[in-house]
């Protein structure tokens, strides 16, 4: 074909040529001057944040704002920015993804005409490929679907990126709720600011730890060794919810149609209930049993105990339970959860520019290690930093977690009284024959030989109250607390009891430093550090089984470029990877009757439109007593007391 055959080709690429890609005088545009557009949707928003900023602070705060060239031209500047990076991302995408469709529909429309110029064999096999009847449009209608979508995330990440930067200028402070804004701080675990050891003047050092929980999770996470047993109940329990909400909305919109009122949320819940007995038993041996309807008995038993590997000797292609797990894993149930959350943490962290030297990802424990630096010497890294593990944990997991987190809170108590013991019996080594110093020499001078006697009864007493110098007691005995061990009595008590063994120190010797004295200080010293970094954990007691998202973010406290960065990554990962909490209230609303109905118009006229309902219930002639409402729930409300008027007005 010659080349000018063509001249308005996709592959023609100008500026200004109307019909050519990417032109800014395209045919469709219709004459609209869209540079003249787009000034004036960047003058209106950057006047309303100007205005919103103007309206918030006070006005000896805006006089003392630091402008520097003017705000509003700060403002324009920063949301054209965004706009112009929202726009090139989403024309890149539409321009590859539309130019590539285009290029194929053309080859096919052109290959149609060369049929006729080709042997009758190559026609032939062109056919047995795919003929005309069996192209369709699916591939581009997809690929349009895929486009707006790109489109959407791009505006989206732009505009939650506009809010956290707006949020913080407004705020002019840093807490948690600059880190994670307000729709996902339910699934904070732990977060701590403090200033950084090394340089506690200019850099801060975060911990923050996310937990989602297994029912939020969008794709649901197992671990490496579940068994298939589980994965198959476990799909076929979420199919017969499903079942059972599709019956109760059917039963629920019958109700809305015959002039009723819809079930609330308490009238659902009870139906759902009532429908599992359609779908599952309590009797595992028995074959009828309405628990094996979807999949029979034989075939669950087949895959008992069955794991993610079998054993070479035990394999056989042509078994039942090979081929069930052959299925299974085509699904790719078992790992589809954990790889899911990897991607989406990894890509977000590319396309925010926070690089990683190190992603330890150990598939089999489900756990993954991202860092930003190889080394992990505090010493050697920089003051912008970050690094997370992300894991999944089971009630298992939990179990084994708290008990040994008991006993280390365990053996801390251990230490701290073995330190307290030596520490007094250096005091009491250090007194004078005969010397005054505290109430116990004055009690020994002064009370009898039986007071101290009971005295020293009544602390052997194992129901005495325990106490210390501090005078802190546990409150460790209540039912909450044994189930959810918080130790925060505990943690305070062996905290102030450090404080108070330091003092005792330095009022014993003040600036000298004896042998006894150096040994006493480094111990507590190292206690402290110890203990101060075992707290600074996360309990496991109030860790619930799902993915952990540990955090650890050393930022420089007048930049905080890594806390922005990592605020963006965090919010966007949770939204990726959690459907988020729901309440069950707003979830299950539905619209009324009264917004649906045919004379909402309210015009006056002649023929007054009723509902069948109430024309058959309360108006029937001959004096008939209402019928009964029919139905699985009596909803007439026939015998209820006469409610006294509150004065407010049901919507």
């Amino acid at each position: 074909m010659a080349g000018g055959q063509f001249p308005k080709s996709p592959n023609k690429f100008h500026p200004t040529t109307p019909s050519a890609v990417g032109s800014r005088n395209s045919i469709v545009q219709e004459g609209r001057d869209k540079i003249d557009e787009q000034r004036v949707l960047l003058e209106e928003t950057t006047d309303k944040v100007l205005n919103h900023i103007e309206t918030k602070l006070a006005p000896e705060v805006l006089e003392k704002l630091d402008v520097m060239g003017g705000l509003k031209e700060k403002l324009y500047r920063y949301v054209n920015q965004h706009y112009v990076n929202m726009f090139n991302r989403y024309t890149v995408t539409m321009e590859d993804e539309f130019l590539k469709k285009v290029r194929d529909f053309t080859d096919k429309e052109e290959s149609k005409g060369l049929n006729r110029y080709t042997p009758k064999e190559i026609t032939e096999m062109l056919d047995k490929i795919g003929g005309s009847d069996k192209f369709h449009t699916g591939e581009i209608e997809k690929s349009i679907v895929n486009m707006y979508g790109h489109l959407q995330g791009h505006i989206q990440r732009g505009v939650n990126d506009l809010e956290t930067e707006t949020n913080a200028i407004l705020r002019q402070k840093t807490d948690v709720g600059a880190f994670v804004r307000g729709e996902n701080a339910y699934s904070v675990l732990k977060c701590v600011f403090k200033d950084n050891a090394m340089r506690p003047k200019y850099v801060y050092d975060v911990k923050l730890s996310i937990n989602i929980l297994d029912s939020e999770l969008i794709s649901p996470v197992y671990h490496y060794q579940a068994t298939l047993e589980t994965l198959m109940k476990d799909a076929i329990q979420k199919h017969i919810h499903e079942l059972i909400d599709h019956q109760v909305q059917t039963l629920n919109e019958d109700l809305i149609d015959q002039g009723k009122r819809d079930l609330n949320a308490s009238e659902m819940m009870f139906e759902r209930i009532k429908k599992i007995e359609n779908y599952t038993g309590d009797e595992k041996e028995d074959e009828k049993s309405k628990r094996y309807t979807i999949l029979a008995k034989r075939f669950l038993d087949k895959i008992e105990g069955l794991r993610a590997e079998i054993d070479e000797q035990d394999k056989d292609p042509l078994n039942i339970r090979d081929n069930i797990k052959y299925i299974i894993d085509q699904e790719n149930i078992r790992n589809r959860g954990y790889n899911t959350s990897v991607n989406s943490l990894t890509s977000i962290l590319d396309t925010s520019k926070l690089g990683y030297q190190v992603c330890d990802n150990l598939k089999n424990a489900r756990v993954c290690h991202v860092r930003e630096y190889e080394s992990t010497d505090p010493a050697e890294l920089p003051d912008e930093r970050y690094r997370m593990r992300l894991a999944y944990y089971d009630l298992n997991q939990l179990r084994e977690e708290k008990r040994e987190y008991d006993k280390q809170m365990h053996a801390f108590s251990v230490q701290v009284a073995e330190l307290w013991d030596v520490t007094h019996a250096h005091y009491e080594s250090k007194k004078r024959f005969r010397s005054l110093i505290d109430l116990d020499d004055l009690a020994g001078r002064l009370m009898t030989k039986e007071w101290r006697n009971e005295r020293k009864s009544r602390e052997a007493d194992p129901e005495h109250v325990l106490w210390n110098e501090i005078g802190q007691m546990y409150n460790e005995n209540t039912f909450v607390e044994k189930n959810n061990r918080t130790y925060e009595d505990r943690i305070k008590n062996l905290k102030n009891k450090l404080k108070y063994l330091r003092n005792i120190l330095v009022e014993m010797h003040e600036f000298q430093n004896p042998i006894e004295r150096v040994i006493l200080d480094e111990r507590i010293n190292y206690l402290t550090l110890k203990f101060n970094d075992f707290t600074y954990l996360v309990n496991p007691h109030h860790i619930q089984p799902g993915v952990v998202l540990d955090i650890d973010i050393t930022t420089i406290k007048r930049k905080l470029y890594m806390l922005k960065g990592m605020a963006n990554v965090l919010n966007e990962f949770l939204y990726g990877i959690s459907k988020g909490f729901a309440d069950a209230a707003f979830a299950t609303y539905s619209r009324r009757r009264s917004t649906v109905r045919s004379d909402i118009e309210q015009s006056f006229t002649e023929d007054e439109v009723k509902e069948e309902f109430f024309e058959s219930q309360f108006k029937k002639p001959g004096g008939e007593s209402p019928a009964e409402a029919v139905g699985a729930v009596d909803l007439s409300g026939k015998n209820r007391p006469k409610k006294k008027s509150t004065g407010l007005k049901e919507l």
